[in-house]
């Protein structure tokens, strides 16, 4: 969307979080928005935890409906998640079965002391009782079901956003 400015909404989430980042604190991006959010909270918040990355291709519950996604990656959790602090970081919260989906698998790998959500935008529309602890922007008015709203990312790290048609 041309009225949201990507990094400043970066900047944002960053100094939201910042306060609550202490030793214990792990950060996991999801796929693909998310974790590039949460390279760069990791460098700039000097978070100690190595940084984890999540695939939740096989946790989503319209899987058998939607099948693989084209490009699944691998999911990553390099530290004791057990009695962790954990920030997931996504880039837009929707109907919040990504994050449902997050939830579940990270509890395979341990069970955290807590688990919060950090998300750029929170577009509406939620479909679960999902809500993010840090949220840079939430929109006035809900997007279309029809409509995403794309984080990308050029190739020198500046990221925008950008409104298009869901492939349907």
């Amino acid at each position: 969307m041309k009225d949201l400015d990507a990094e400043a909404l970066y900047q944002t989430l960053a100094e939201q979080i910042r306060p609550q980042v202490s030793p214990a604190t792990a950060l996991v991006g999801i796929y693909t928005g998310g974790l590039w959010l949460a390279e760069r909270l990791h460098r700039e918040l000097g978070i100690a935890q190595p940084l984890g990355a999540i695939d939740v291709s096989f946790y989503r519950d319209d899987y058998a409906s939607k099948g693989l996604h084209a490009k699944p990656q691998k999911t990553d959790i390099p530290f004791n998640v057990n009695g962790a602090h954990v920030i997931l970081v996504d880039d837009v919260l929707f109907t919040g079965r990504t994050t449902r989906a997050a939830v579940n698998e990270l509890f395979d790998f341990g069970r955290p002391a807590m688990v919060e959500l950090a998300v750029l935008v929170d577009r509406g529309s939620r479909e679960l009782p999902v809500a993010a602890r840090y949220c840079a922007h939430t929109l006035p008015t809900p997007l279309a079901r029809e409509q995403n709203l794309d984080l990308r990312r050029d190739e020198d790290g500046v990221f925008s956003l950008q409104l298009t048609q869901a492939n349907r």
